[in-house]
């Protein structure tokens, strides 16, 4: 026979948190700029220690970025003491604290949570909220789903009500692209090669999308996207709606036929910016290395413009780049980088070659994550690039050509910092210190994007 005292246990360890004269972890969170600092023991946090500094006193300090202090609060007492109070919190912190539980490997919290969701939200009219916080982000950061390794499992309802929405963040000719790439996911056995599909195998995949293509805004796709991406796949449609298609691109203004959905509505997408203390009035440039000539070349790479002649002006730029990290402010530390660039996505990291004019730089549309150590990230919208700039009579844009090794996400990131390809585009320092020891590259050679950003190899210096 065997005695529980689980409760008495529990009130022991809950006041061990309170006693602040044994701790030996100091815990900062940040989240949107609010810090606060939480003491804890070692013995009890074992398993969740990571990215830890030991000072003079052996005290570890322990920064969790992006999470807030209410919800770690939660998670710390949980972790103390087995006891979570939710009564009278929102819907959106407890969500919040179900996906941190479940990110720190809380898996019987972060369960509990999830069907308390479900369970106790789903018929109250708390729920909505949930639903609007879920809203909210499908439609500011839709690649987060359609990037996501998980896409291609997700429900073909779920998928449906993404396709419904007329404020979706995206382009038209994208959708098209995860909505084919969806279907033939569905259907394990069609041919790698288009050019050997059969009547069959088109009917197969129109038979799979026949909801998801009803909602795809075939009218305001250009010319040139109808010709490339969806003229190979024209047999899943039906006749009348692939030739309203045609006669729509040769006369635009001439009715139609079918039913013309309304064009999405593409709100100007914002990078986010990390404040700072600026004498009121006064507003931080977002760089000192890159101009405006340079943020329309770059955001017309990002929407794949392949003309010269379709680039943005400096007057349409439809994207506002901010600030997030800058070397000189904030310091040339890897560390800082994965700092504070952890969860943000659609990110610009741009360099300049000390004692000479070259910039070079690349794009990451996923989120940057310093949780996710060892590991290559896959996009198929990723590139590199070198920037015209005084001696550089043109840029260079490479593209990914191997979508599953676009990025790498080292765990060393007292040393590396952003890491592009296979070597193609490196930032790192063996000294903490982009700027001193010459450990910063660009590989001279096609691996995993198109072409290389620079002709030879060597170690500089931002």
């Amino acid at each position: 026979m065997s005695f529980k005292f689980f409760d008495k246990l529990s009130q022991d360890f809950s006041e061990l948190l309170n006693d602040k004269k044994e701790y030996n972890v100091v815990i900062e969170v940040d989240k949107e700029g609010n810090m606060k600092s939480f003491t804890a023991h070692s013995v009890v946090l074992r398993y969740q220690l990571e990215n830890t500094t030991t000072n003079e006193n052996n005290i570890k300090t322990i920064i969790k970025s992006n999470i807030s202090a209410q919800t770690f609060e939660i998670i710390l007492k949980y972790i103390y003491g087995g006891i979570v109070n939710i009564e009278n919190t929102d819907t959106k912190t407890i969500y919040e604290l179900m996906v941190k539980a479940n990110e720190l490997e809380l898996k019987e919290l972060s369960t509990k949570l999830e069907s308390y969701l479900i369970e106790s939200k789903a018929s109250c009219d708390k729920f909505k909220d949930l639903k609007k916080f879920y809203n909210d982000i499908i439609v500011k950061y839709p690649n987060l789903i359609f990037d996501s390794e998980d896409f291609t499992s997700l429900q073909e309802t779920a998928l449906i009500s993404i396709l419904e929405r007329d404020d979706l963040n995206v382009k038209e000719i994208k959708i098209w692209d995860y909505v084919i790439k969806w279907g033939i996911a569905q259907n394990p056995t069609l041919p790698t090669n288009l050019d050997e599909w059969s009547n069959e195998n088109f009917k197969e995949l129109k038979i799979t999308l026949q909801q998801c293509s009803l909602l795809i805004r075939y009218f305001h796709i250009s010319s040139e996207d109808i010709w490339e991406k969806v003229k190979p796949y024209k047999k899943i449609l039906e006749e009348r709606l692939w030739n309203d298609i045609i006669r729509h691109n040769m006369s635009p203004n001439k009715p139609v036929n079918s039913v013309v959905l309304p064009a999405r509505i593409i709100s100007k997408p914002e990078l986010p910016s990390r404040t700072s203390e600026l004498p009121p009035g006064v507003n931080e440039p977002f760089s000192t290395i890159i101009k405006i000539e340079h943020v329309a070349e770059i955001s017309s790479w990002i929407d794949r413009k392949v003309l010269t002649s379709s680039f943005y002006s400096l007057t349409n730029i439809p994207y506002e780049f901010q600030l997030i990290l800058r070397g000189s402010r904030d310091g040339f530390q890897p560390q800082t980088f994965w700092n504070m660039c952890h969860k943000h996505a659609g990110t610009i990291v741009v360099a300049k070659v000390s004692g000479t004019d070259e910039i070079v730089g690349g794009y990451n549309p996923l989120a940057w994550n310093s949780s996710k150590g060892c590991s290559k990230m896959k996009t198929n919208d990723s590139f590199i690039f070198s920037l015209k700039n005084g001696t550089i009579p043109k840029s260079i844009l490479s593209r990914v050509i191997n979508s599953n090794e676009a990025l790498y996400y080292s765990s060393e990131q007292n040393t590396c910092g952003p890491h592009f390809g296979c070597n193609e585009f490196v930032m790192r320092s063996n000294v903490s210190d982009f700027t001193q020891d010459k450990k910063c590259w660009c590989f001279p050679f096609k691996i995993h994007y198109e072409k290389p950003i620079k002709k030879t190899f060597d170690f500089f210096l931002f």
